[in-house]
């Protein structure tokens, strides 16, 4: 799909190019919210004037795209794999589950503000989309490993996809970067997810 984040990147110097322009923004958009955050806030966090960030981008709607489409691509790839595999639903549904988490640890604040996105622009308005597109395919699985005696008939199927997720979601008010901890981190989600905290 054409768009503006497919124009190239344009390099700047060092330390100073799109990436860095990209992580200074959703820093603040996250710490200030999206509205309240300036470009000269941008560019003074960077310690570059304002004309210097717009050699790297159009404007704040642009990076707050080039944000959420990070967050989205990472739990869309995220999707694309459980639903090759050769498996049942519910291990496909555990992998999706467990990729989810390892996505929000490595894009923390990418996520965090995908969650934080409330529809209030053109670009909102169609991450919100894309993120129902998200919570349907999570409820298909859960509603094939249904049918398949994986997860036990009385739950609803919607019901146990937002609770999930919810879950998963709520990392991003407290999860922390730590070597090594992701993996462990998401093995733990996926067991709570599925088996509960009770001894068997």
């Amino acid at each position: 799909m054409a768009g503006m984040t497919d124009r190239p990147a344009r390099r700047g110097r060092p330390g100073h190019d799109v990436e860095a322009v990209l992580n200074a923004a959703v820093r603040l958009f996250n710490a200030n919210g999206y509205d309240f955050t300036s470009m000269f806030e941008i560019a003074e966090s960077l310690g570059i004037t304002k004309s210097s960030v717009y050699h790297h981008i159009s404007g704040k709607e642009q990076l707050l795209q080039m944000a959420i489409d990070r967050a989205l691509e990472g739990l869309v790839e995220a999707a694309d794999e459980a639903e090759a595999m050769e498996a049942p639903a519910l291990e496909r549904l555990e992998q999706l589950i467990r990729r989810s988490v390892l996505v929000l640890t490595e894009r923390l604040e990418f996520v965090t503000l995908l969650l934080r996105v409330h529809g209030n622009t053109a670009v909102e308005q169609q991450a919100l989309r894309r993120r129902r597109d998200f919570d349907a395919r999570v409820t298909a699985l859960v509603k094939q490993a249904q049918a398949e005696g994986g997860i036990r008939p009385g739950v609803d199927p919607a019901t146990a996809a937002r609770l999930i997720f919810g879950m998963v979601n709520s990392l991003t008010e407290w999860y922390r970067p730590r070597r090594g901890g992701a993996a462990a981190l998401a093995d733990t989600v996926t067991a709570l997810a599925f088996d509960g905290l009770r001894t068997r």
